[in-house]
């Protein structure tokens, strides 16, 4: 399991190392070192289930997720509307993804337990796959139309 930043111009920007499948969205972001690079100012977009709002704002950076109900009957259309422009950009960044997952099959299904193994840097192939396999695919056309 990786946390994967992606710009709005849909190249990818960080990769994390990678984690066992029962680490949590908010373990991960906590300890991966994305956090350290947030500047004032700047928004993060994430699913509901990422319980980051706390990371975020202490380093001054705005966490945007799509508005939900939560004992509402409806979203207002203030709500409706910010969703609607999350929803937007988020597409690109599950594009960028399925892209990342879809070209490079060797991260798809499972993996033998070799790849997880630290060498004397401090680093598994598995990790270095998944940055290869990012970088290729910032070398390939964007997701994101520039119109």
């Amino acid at each position: 399991k990786f946390l994967v930043g992606v710009s709005p111009q849909g190249a990818v920007t960080f990769l994390s190392k990678a984690y066992g499948g029962r680490a949590s969205n908010k373990f991960i972001t906590e300890e991966c070192g994305v956090l350290d690079l947030l500047e004032y100012g700047d928004v993060v977009l994430a699913d509901r289930g990422f319980l980051i709002s706390e990371s975020v704002g202490m380093c001054h950076a705005t966490l945007a997720v799509p508005a939900f109900t939560k004992g509402k009957r409806q979203l207002s259309s203030e709500d409706i509307e910010k969703t609607r422009e999350i929803a937007n950009v988020r597409i690109h960044v599950e594009r960028v993804i399925g892209m990342v997952r879809n070209k490079y099959t060797i991260l798809k299904g499972s993996l033998p337990v070799e790849v997880l193994i630290l060498n004397k840097y401090g680093e598994c192939q598995i990790d270095k796959m998944a940055r290869v396999c990012c970088a290729l695919t910032n070398l390939c056309n964007s997701v994101v139309p520039f119109d």
